[in-house]
């Protein structure tokens, strides 16, 4: 993969980010996720973005590893991977209070790692 294909991908999972933002503006709880059908469509858009986001990233750490390793750990990179493992081949186990929890408390370092990473590319 050359450089110019792992920028775009990050550019993606930037727009992945910002969309994900977008989708969660009015949820409040968990809960807002599966107590209507429109927070169970914002369940499932969010849950596929952050699918993308680790297949996008799954692809770039094959293809150069040490770029995100000069940003965060392996482990760090690893758990977003794995989340895409889970949605992708688990979805049944799916739980709202995770999604939530990375939409409230995760996005904003995931953001400030993939724009650190586009500086050191």
């Amino acid at each position: 993969m050359d450089k110019l294909s792992i920028i775009e991908l990050l550019d993606y999972i930037l727009e992945s980010i910002s969309i994900i933002r977008r989708r969660f503006e009015n949820i409040k709880s968990c809960d807002d996720f599966i107590n209507s059908d429109d927070g169970i469509d914002r369940l499932d858009a969010i849950s596929m973005r952050l699918q993308s986001i680790g297949e996008a990233l799954k692809n770039i750490y094959k293809a150069d590893k040490e770029l995100l390793e000069k940003v965060k750990s392996a482990s760090y990179w690893s758990q977003i991977i794995k989340l895409r493992e889970i949605i992708s081949h688990h979805y049944i186990d799916i739980d709202s209070e995770i999604i939530f929890d990375i939409c409230e408390n995760e996005l904003t370092e995931l953001e400030e790692s993939i724009n650190k990473a586009k500086t050191v590319i």
